[in-house]
This record gives C-alpha cells, sequence and structure tokens, in this order.
C-alpha cells in the first residue's frame, strides 16, 4: 500500500503557520510527502527544505491571486498537487498547514487505510477533530 502525503503552503512564516508540525505529524504514516509551495515573501520554500526526510518532495507553483474570493484559488492549488501526485499511489493524505494529527491514531489511520485500499464504494476516511477558534481558549462545535 502506498501512501503520498501532500499540503500546500505559501507564506508560512510571514502569518505564523505551523507547517513543518504539519507535514511531520503525518510524516511516518506516508511513503512520499509532496508539499506545494507558492510564491512566498518570506522564506517558506527555505523552511522546506530544511525538513530532513527523503519522503519530501517540493513542488513550486504561482498562485494567481485574482481566485482568492470564495476559496477559489486554494482549491486550485489543492488540485495542483493533487495532480502532480503518482497515480501509482493507493491513499493520498492531505493535511492543510495549519492540522496536525496525534501519533497515537496512525496505527488507527493505516488500519483504516488497509482495510479500505481495495473497496471502490470508499472514497476517503474522516476523522473526528478538536477545531480550536481563535485560541486555544476557545472550540468550534
Amino acid at each position: 500500500m502506498k501512501v503520498t502525503g501532500f499540503t500546500i503552503i505559501r507564506n508560512a512564516i510571514k502569518y505564523d503557520y505551523p507547517v513543518l508540525e504539519a507535514i511531520t505529524s503525518v510524516l511516518s504514516v506516508c511513503d512520499e510527502f509532496l508539499v506545494s509551495v507558492g510564491n512566498s515573501e518570506d522564506g517558506t520554500l527555505e523552511l522546506i527544505k530544511s525538513i530532513n526526510s527523503p519522503k519530501i518532495k517540493i513542488m513550486e507553483s504561482v498562485w494567481d491571486d485574482s481566485l482568492r474570493e470564495g476559496g477559489k484559488l486554494l482549491s486550485i492549488e489543492t488540485n495542483k498537487a493533487l495532480d502532480a501526485i503518482d497515480s501509482s499511489t493507493d491513499w493520498c493524505f492531505y493535511i492543510q498547514s495549519d492540522e496536525v494529527i496525534h501519533e497515537k491514531y496512525h496505527d488507527t489511520i493505516r488500519e483504516g487505510m488497509k482495510k479500505h485500499k481495495d473497496d471502490k464504494a470508499v472514497e476517503g476516511l474522516l476523522f473526528n477533530y478538536t477545531h480550536f477558534y481563535g485560541s486555544y481558549n476557545y472550540i468550534g462545535n
């Protein structure tokens, strides 16, 4: 079973995105991990290059800021990364740059992937999650 993780990021340093934590939180579940790095105004590309793992593959992308309204830009950039994943991949693991997965769930995730790998009726796995809203003091329901 081949698992490819992926994310998109732009201006991680400028906007304080925990992208390194996001990537490394799922890296052990993945056989490879694609990071699509947008044209940034800070050292985001260098930050991603600093991840010491042979699993990391970097794709550079130019974001069209005229498409920001309604989340269209993020959708387009996510699809660019998804389209760049090799067809030999059985599962794609998309993690946004402000999300993390606790390592205690890695075995459960792998088991779910193995269980449903060949079931064409299963398009993805759903996770329960905690959404902190604005700070760690507030949880969004």
